[in-house]
């Protein structure tokens, strides 16, 4: 694949998906760089995903408010400024504490894809986990979803 320089100044951003509540927008995507993806992701005090895994590095910046981040072994809340690393293959998830925003940034084209199919096949609404876990095996990523309460 052939790479190009791009540089973008939209009056619009493209339409933020929603993904498990937040709402996530695609700011460059695997197919634009080559190579690695970055998205601002916006969600409201309590939202986040499940424990998940995948094949692709990512990188969370948070601009605003509170997030707790887990990752391996570690467990801490990033605020304005701070920054979260997950390496590929690693048990992870985040929580926003408060309303709030990030910048993600991933290794290679992945999340984009995930995020779309999430926002395509899952209603809006109370998350339907069961339903997203399917698209995640759909595109490689490994989710821990609670028992199921008998």
């Amino acid at each position: 694949m052939t790479r190009h320089a791009f540089i973008t100044n939209r009056p619009q951003q493209p339409r933020a998906l929603n993904v498990l509540g937040e709402a996530i927008t695609v700011l460059a995507s695997g197919e634009d760089t080559g190579g690695y993806e970055v998205f601002r992701q916006e969600g409201q005090a309590g939202q986040g995903p499940p424990p998940h895994a995948h094949d692709w590095d990512e990188t969370f910046c948070v601009v605003a408010g509170e997030v707790e981040v887990a990752a391996g072994d570690h467990t801490a809340l990033v605020k304005p400024g701070g920054i979260a690393h997950v390496p590929a293959g690693t048990l992870h998830w985040f929580r926003f504490v408060t309303d709030g925003a990030m910048i993600s940034i991933t290794s290679r084209l992945g999340a984009s894809t995930f995020f779309t199919d999430v926002d395509r096949q899952v209603p809006a609404g109370p998350p339907d986990i069961e339903k997203v876990a399917a698209v995640a095996t759909a595109h490689g990523l490994r989710i821990e979803l609670p028992p199921a309460a008998e």
